[in-house]
């Protein structure tokens, strides 16, 4: 079993797009998780009850473990490095891009960081849908983050018409082709498209702290996050799960990866390669375009199955189920395991880390592909 992997998630988006308030929504519904926030400006995290306020180099708790750390750019990668270890017991780290650096050079931070304990979660473009036109005039930059971004956040579209709405989500469709967009008002987007639900549930803990979620319950007990959208998260996204009792074939597999579906943002699961490995099964995690492979020996009695959740926006569910079924292996065991082609396995093994280097450790990210995004699936499973 694979040691546990901290996602960290880059938030960007220029002033007023509504990326703290996304933040704070996050922080309000963060499923049971520890959640890290890095900032450049702690007055950026301000929840109803409280205002956290601090200066560059400082932490401040927010409640059951989660902290809030400003930093500079070049104190970046140390604090990454501290709030990865396991002894820090945190589950996600949020990067508020901000003030910090350039997008693309924060993902370029955590991709070839030394942190073992680390992965890439994903770069989050969050968009102003009333101010798209007005923010691309004075911040012309937009167009290369949104290009680079692995989701989009098209932000405030309950106060654009639906033309204009879907003006927007065409051009965003031209500027970053086949990259999910999720249409949301007042940030409200759904937690589990950035990262899954604690393993451990906060009422485990028979002590704690109170947290900012008791806190905001207190003063707003309905989740009341702008009233008329109570209890209703704007998100328009899809979870689609296959399963498949035939091994996958290691280049058709490769094949739909290097070139996946519009829309597909996540993967996680557990794949089979068969006689192409018969030894042991790989967890894979994707997020966007980082994708990683992590073998690890079948157990004693386990069933071999290969089982995928694949979560984005605007999937066609019964197209990328036809895609992955055409990934599996046709012919006859028997005549698979004679027939088996060692090289097949070269497209999966480029992406999976390097364990040979010294100092290196199941997690690592020494190997020559990107890091996708979670910590183990297998609590998730169906």
């Amino acid at each position: 079993m694979s040691r546990k992997q901290i996602p960290v998630v880059v938030l960007t988006g220029f002033l007023g797009s509504g990326k703290t308030t996304l933040l704070n929504h996050l922080l309000r519904r963060r499923a049971g998780n520890r959640i890290a926030v890095v900032v450049n400006d702690f007055g950026a995290i301000e929840i109803d009850t409280m205002t956290v306020a601090g200066q560059v180099g400082s932490t401040v708790s927010l409640g059951n473990g989660c902290l809030c750390c400003a930093v500079d750019a070049s104190e970046l990668d140390g604090y990454l490095e501290r709030l990865t270890r396991p002894s820090a017991r945190i589950d996600i780290v949020v990067i508020e891009a901000s003030g910090l650096a350039e997008p693309q050079e924060l993902v370029r931070m955590i991709l070839t960081g030394d942190h073992p304990h680390a992965v890439y979660g994903g770069l989050v473009q969050v968009v102003d849908a009333a101010e798209f036109d007005a923010t691309r005039a004075r911040h012309p930059e937009i167009d290369r983050h949104i290009s680079i971004a692995d989701l989009v956040v098209l932000n405030k579209t309950d106060r654009v018409a639906e033309t204009e709405h879907r003006r927007v989500l065409a051009t965003l469709g031209e500027l970053s082709p086949g990259t999910p967009v999720v249409s949301a008002s007042y940030g409200r987007i759904d937690p589990e498209l950035l990262f899954d639900p604690a393993v451990r549930p906060d009422e485990e803990e028979k002590a704690r702290q109170l947290s900012f979620e008791d806190l905001y319950e207190d003063a707003h007990p309905a989740h009341d996050d702008h009233a008329s959208h109570d209890g209703h998260l704007h998100t328009a996204y899809e979870s689609v799960s296959f399963t498949a009792a035939a091994p996958m074939n290691p280049r058709r597999l490769m094949a739909f990866l290097d070139s996946p579906p519009p829309g597909l943002y996540r993967i996680k699961g557990f794949v089979d390669f068969g006689a192409a490995d018969p030894a042991n099964r790989y967890a894979l995690h994707a997020v966007g375009r980082a994708l990683r492979f992590h073998p690890a020996p079948w157990g004693r009695g386990a069933e071999r199955l290969t089982q995928l959740v694949l979560i984005g926006s605007g999937i066609d569910r019964e197209a990328l189920l036809k895609e992955l079924d055409a990934c599996q292996e046709t012919e006859p065991r028997a005549t698979r395991d004679a027939a088996v082609d060692q090289s097949s396995m070269w497209g999966v093994l480029r992406y999976v880390p390097d364990l040979t280097e010294p100092g290196s450790e199941p997690g690592s990210e020494t190997g020559s592909g990107a890091e996708p995004e979670g910590p183990d699936p297998e609590p998730d499973m169906p």
